[in-house]
């Protein structure tokens, strides 16, 4: 099972197996404070997606779109997340603000295709 939460949020023991997969570390968040098992920077969107998305030069549809088609060039790496979410929760962490419209339930959909 794969979910999605906000990194701010406070952690639960539901959360399960919790991955960050933000390219950049968030602003005032201590690495000790953070409670994660790891940091995916493979999975996230590249800077000039990323980019683009927040200085809205691009929709949310077309940086779906887009950001799909870097995933796929991580395949391996995206399988493995999907294995480990057969087996046990995952949770991943992102630090968007909105709950709907970020990248994290993009990677979330297509973990789930694999």
């Amino acid at each position: 099972m794969i979910h999605c939460k906000r990194l701010y949020d406070e952690a639960s023991q539901g959360d399960g197996y919790r991955i960050l997969v933000d390219r950049l570390w968030p602003r005032g968040m201590k690495k000790e404070t953070l409670a994660c098992d790891e940091w995916c920077k493979t999975l996230a969107p590249s800077n000039e997606l990323r980019k683009a998305f927040h200085s809205e030069t691009i929709d949310f549809a077309s940086f779906s779109e887009a950001y799909r088609q870097e995933l796929a060039l991580h395949e391996d790496e995206g399988r493995r997340i999907a294995r480990l979410a057969d087996k046990q929760t995952v949770t991943l962490l992102y630090g968007a603000k909105d709950p709907q419209q970020n990248h994290a339930r993009v990677l979330a959909a297509w973990l789930r295709e694999l």
